[in-house]
């Protein structure tokens, strides 16, 4: 059960990449001694008034890592630089940031785009503050290059990477400002929890499974160690930010809860803060209107750029913000699972439930075998509902998990806000409970399998409500 639950943690699948490689450069990344960095000139497609650098930079466990520099063709004197940092998605190319690169180099900056690490990063794995040295390391190689003025060197995060950027920018005086997009100012496990209520919420979800999906299970995963970084906590990273910080939302974000976020924002960084929120916007702050699927809202690169232009120059301003957009449901904590909550019991239940209501059914043919075939029907059934109902709600469950994507859930055809998948669960559990009651009652003319069967019944009941399936 483990292994398939953790077969149902959320990741995007994004990435390509493209290039040309020609003369090396030296730079240093912090804590090593001589990362290579291979640069080639070319101009960018899409964007002529652009020059592109195509670049590689090792990790401190020994990744190389690719990545591309967008800067304006003309440009005069050292510019500004801009790291860019992916949001989730294992083995991220530079090319998923592409158009951001492009949009922030028109003004006036160096832009290097990435490529984000596939080995140590997968759906259950991830470290943070692995992460975040990578992007120290890529922000070497790109505050040294010739273009960049190293007292105007930036970062910018999107979504993941607002909890990453934070711990980079807290660890190097180098980096002299940030730029969040969708940063979460919660932990990952209440983000997600959100994430997802606001998924079944869309889908018209109703009942006990609306809190399987975006409760129980979530709970279940960060116990069992399947939720990565599950309980990390930005606020005590934010706190230790003194460089100025832009921070950004699209007044829909269904993914972080936006004013939640600004909220945390605004009252832990004690420095500089600009907030800013899109109206109609989305999480990534990309356009979503007919023929604009290619396009960032209007005015986000613009308020980057202007932004930019403003910290580099010596005019850092005051801490303001936008007011918070309506953010239709607040998140709530999920509480750490207690022991009979955690995975160690729930999988020794499941075991004992399966080899209680299969020992029935196995002796009866023995006993069968031998000419005494014996048993009740309450007994027959409350075997049968059970060894078919178990098995079915853990893959019902985990195959409910598996549908959200990064835009929805998708449970098939609902039957008053149920999916017909769990209404046949609950079928089941419910003949379960029914037929446990049948049996108990007869109890003193009970023989081992059917006390075994009965004990099965009994134990069924209580977490057959602990995961929703005897409920609304």
């Amino acid at each position: 059960m483990k292994i398939a639950l953790g077969a149902a943690s959320l990741a995007l699948a994004l990435g390509a990449v493209a290039g040309t490689v020609a003369p090396a450069v030296a730079a240093e990344a912090p804590g090593t001694s001589s990362p290579v960095v291979k640069s080639s000139v070319t101009k960018s497609a899409g964007a002529s008034e652009l020059k592109t650098a195509d670049v590689s930079f090792r990790t401190s466990d020994g990744l190389t890592l690719g990545g591309r520099i967008f800067e304006p063709a003309n440009a005069t004197g050292r510019l500004p630089g801009l790291l860019l940092v992916h949001g989730s998605g294992q083995g991220n190319k530079w090319s998923e940031l592409q158009k951001e690169a492009e949009e922030f180099a028109k003004q006036g900056m160096v832009v290097l785009a990435p490529d984000k690490r596939g080995v140590g990063y997968s759906k259950t794995k991830r470290d943070y503050s692995q992460l975040a040295d990578d992007a120290l390391r890529a922000f070497a190689v790109l505050r040294d290059r010739p273009e960049v003025d190293p007292a105007k060197a930036g970062v910018w995060g999107l979504s993941e990477g607002g909890w990453v950027a934070p711990i980079a920018i807290t660890r190097s005086s180098d980096i002299k400002f940030l730029i969040t997009v969708g940063g979460p100012g919660l932990e990952p496990l209440r983000t997600q929890a959100w994430n997802m209520a606001n998924k079944v919420d869309r889908a018209g979800i109703e009942g006990s499974v609306r809190t399987l999906l975006n409760e129980s299970f979530y709970r279940f995963g960060a116990d069992a160690g399947l939720f990565p970084e599950a309980h990390h906590d930005p606020v005590p990273t934010l706190k230790k930010i003194h460089q100025p910080v832009l921070a950004l939302w699209g007044a829909e974000d269904n993914q972080i809860p936006p004013a939640e976020s600004a909220e945390i924002f605004r009252k832990t960084l004690p420095g500089s803060v600009t907030i800013r929120f899109f109206p109609h916007a989305p999480h990534a702050l990309w356009a979503t209107g007919r023929g604009r699927a290619d396009e960032l809202v209007p005015g986000y690169a613009e308020t980057v750029g202007s932004w930019v232009r403003d910290v580099t120059s010596g005019n850092v301003p005051a801490s303001s913000a936008d007011p918070l957009p309506a953010q239709p449901t607040r998140s709530v904590p999920l509480p750490e699972s207690a022991w009979w909550e955690g995975w160690p019991a729930q999988l020794i239940a499941l075991v004992l439930l399966l080899v209680a209501f299969a020992t029935y059914p196995v002796a009866a043919l023995v006993r069968r075998r031998r000419g005494d075939a014996g048993g009740s029907w309450p007994a027959r059934i409350l075997a049968a509902s059970g060894l078919v109902g178990v098995p079915l709600f853990v893959y019902a469950a985990v195959s409910m998990i598996g549908s959200a994507n990064g835009h929805g859930i998708d449970l098939g055809p609902l039957v008053a806000g149920r999916p017909i998948l769990w209404l046949i669960v609950q079928l089941l559990a419910f003949t379960t409970l029914i037929s446990t009651a049948v049996s108990a009652t007869r109890w003193r003319t009970a023989r081992l399998r059917e006390w075994m069967l009965i004990a099965g019944g009994l134990l069924f009941i209580p977490w057959a409500l602990y995961w929703g399936q005897l409920l609304p």
